[in-house]
């Protein structure tokens, strides 16, 4: 009996992907299907390799064509990453970058803020996702608070297109959430709130995705790590031993076996504080050295030293992060920030 490539789809169309609930035909996971006498050859699309449904999918489409093809029928399935085919939301995005920190106040979000505008002032595409779901903060200091994503449809579902400003693609929990609103989620809808920030959107082709995360060790950074292609994390904290202690867990998170993602360096942020009227003058008052320590104990480098000026937090504060100054001292630090980061990826 010969056998047809129409015949082999519509047989296909019986196998479910329950994940997104609708057979691989429709879902366009067949990606190519040849047929040699008593052989069938397939490659079908997954999101991820070491996705388990890619065990369950193929199993299931050998025993559904040797049902309705007889069981002498030989089939050889070959998964296909989405990001090979250029596929999926993200495969436009290069690089993969997570801002994160062992708690809060230590300007985790100023750090991603502004590294998001240096990495655009030297020449890169750059998109910033706002992770941070109980405090979300990105909008306020892009100025855009009051900004409403637009929508467009891709195969039936609806896409959030990212808002722009000062040349960086933004998106934020903060855009669908009233300000006088409390968040009182639990670990599923927080992961499912982060997955649609991430693979509903349209980010287009991006040098740079910057992931402002949420501090400490929870529900987000454990769905980011094992879910989607990192290129590494990058550390703030501040220079008291307390913060640093406390960074150093969240380090240590990612060097678990199954979560290693490359940990870039640190960011000391708040690292001295230097006086508008003797810019000469450098105070450390939340002491220093234990970064250092911190950089020789993880073997990772020092990538920037942040000094605290008031005009950083004017500038988060007006919605214009202050590495949109060029002259500014504090933007030369994130610009070579940013030029570190390049290098490192």
């Amino acid at each position: 009996m010969s056998i047809t490539k129409e015949q082999v789809t519509n047989a296909l169309k019986q196998v479910i992907f329950f994940a997104k609930a609708n057979n691989i035909v429709d879902l366009g996971m067949v990606y190519g299907i040849e047929i040699l006498n008593n052989e069938i050859k397939l490659e079908v699309v997954f999101e991820k390799l070491d996705d388990p449904a890619v065990g369950i999918v193929s199993n299931s489409i050998e025993k559904t064509l040797k049902t309705e093809f007889g069981d002498e029928l030989s089939v050889t399935i070959k998964p296909i990453a989405e990001k090979e085919l250029g596929r999926g939301p993200l495969a436009g995005v290069k690089n993969i970058i997570a801002v994160i920190s062992g708690k809060g106040g230590v300007g985790k979000s100023t750090v991603a803020a502004n590294l998001a505008v240096s990495l655009a002032k030297i020449g890169h595409s750059v998109g910033i996702l706002d992770a941070d779901i109980m405090g979300p903060s990105v909008p306020i200091m892009f100025g855009v608070e009051d900004g409403q994503p637009g929508v467009m449809e891709r195969e039936g579902k609806p896409i959030m297109i990212p808002i722009e400003n000062h040349g960086i693609k933004i998106l934020s929990l903060g855009f669908f959430v009233k300000s006088d609103q409390a968040l009182m989620w639990r670990g599923s809808m927080i992961n499912n709130a982060f997955n649609q920030l991430m693979k509903d959107a349209e980010w287009g082709n991006l040098d740079f995705l910057v992931i402002d995360m949420p501090p400490g060790t929870g529900d987000i950074q454990l769905t980011l790590a094992q879910n989607y292609n990192i290129k590494g994390t990058v550390l703030v904290t501040t220079p008291q031993k307390v913060a640093v202690a406390d960074v150093r867990r969240a380090a240590m998170m990612y060097r678990q076996d199954k979560l290693e993602i490359p940990l870039l360096g640190i960011v000391e942020n708040m690292s001295y504080f230097v006086p508008d009227d003797m810019p000469e003058k450098k105070y450390f008052i939340f002491g220093k050295g234990s970064s250092d320590e911190l950089s020789t104990e993880l073997n990772i480098p020092i990538l920037g030293r942040i000094p605290m000026v008031e005009k950083v937090r004017e500038g988060g504060d007006n919605g214009k992060p202050i590495s949109l100054d060029q002259d500014n001292p504090v933007s030369k630090a994130f610009m070579e920030l940013a030029k570190n980061i390049s290098d490192r990826v």
